[in-house]
């Protein structure tokens, strides 16, 4: 098992079982979009931050950072109930199409 598709079983079994005062991620599971909204958006700045840090120590800090907003994006999605696999679906929907095609598209849905 990949380890996205295992952080995605844990955080699925935490949503179904844990126990908030003991479980990092039912605590944010329980605070609900908002609160693990305000988790990624604090993780998605540092993991910027740490990119413009330079040489050996900064790309360690970059991928360290890069685990957490993965982290935490995976538990908003859990919040609203989206899979890992759909999100792949969406991207490989894109595949095929240029990025200023796909926005394009978007762009006439709203």
């Amino acid at each position: 098992m990949r380890p996205l598709d295992q952080l995605e079983a844990t955080i699925a079994e935490r949503k179904a079982a844990a126990d908030a005062g003991t479980s990092y991620t039912a605590r944010l599971l329980a605070g609900g979009v908002a609160k693990v909204g305000a988790k990624v958006t604090e993780e998605a700045a540092e993991v910027v931050e740490a990119a413009g840090e330079p040489g050996d120590a900064g790309r360690t800090h970059t991928i360290a950072e890069a685990g957490d907003v993965l982290y935490h994006l995976m538990v908003l999605l859990a919040v609203r109930d989206i899979s890992l696999a759909e999100v792949e679906a969406e991207i490989a929907r894109r595949f095929g199409m240029s990025g200023l095609e796909e926005k394009a598209a978007r762009s006439r849905q709203d």
